[in-house]
């Protein structure tokens, strides 16, 4: 029960203190299971990340059911994924009853302003974490870098990279079978 309840903590409060999403979530989600609960592995937490990536919603949200599934069963899963959701969930409904407002109070646009960088390094960390992990060297790191800018930059859905990237991988890996 008490890991249940240390789940429940932990996804709260990086909910509840993170800016820019699940990506900026990331690291502090390995501070607290990996490094300092050591609940898990840094190999398994990188792969509940490529799960999570690859499943349908929220990346955080479904991290938090992999991972507390994992570390607790079906009672660390609910627990996490309430963690991971209560705190976004408060915020919008008190910011949605309180912004009318404030929306152009100068103090509220500068600390939006401010926040985004912070959001840009939150959400580069763990990027470059994973390609370390990943040993994704020389060239093959324009691969992502290009891709990034043309969803960025261009205007083009990532969808057709994931599905480019499927075809690709038939094609390549398919044959080395």
């Amino acid at each position: 029960m008490k890991t249940v309840l240390c789940l429940f903590w932990g996804f709260f409060k990086i909910g509840a203190f993170t800016f820019g999403g699940g990506y900026a979530m990331i690291p502090l989600i390995k501070a607290e299971l990996v490094d300092k609960q050591k609940w898990i592995d840094e190999g398994d937490f990188y792969d509940t990340i490529a799960i999570a990536q690859s499943s349908p919603g929220p990346l955080v949200v479904n991290m938090a059911v992999f991972l507390g599934l994992k570390i607790a069963r079906f009672g660390g899963m609910v627990a996490a994924a309430l963690g991971a959701t209560l705190p976004s969930f408060i915020s919008i409904l008190l910011i949605a009853i309180l912004f009318q407002n404030f929306q152009h109070n100068p103090y509220v646009v500068a600390a939006f302003k401010g926040v985004k960088p912070a959001v840009v390094a939150l959400i580069l960390v763990p990027a470059w974490a994973m390609a370390k992990k990943s040993n994704i060297k020389g060239l093959k790191l324009l691969i992502p870098a290009f891709i990034a800018a043309a969803v960025a930059f261009c205007g083009v859905s990532p969808i057709l990279f994931i599905i480019a990237a499927m075809i690709v991988g038939n094609l390549v890996y398919g044959r080395k079978k």
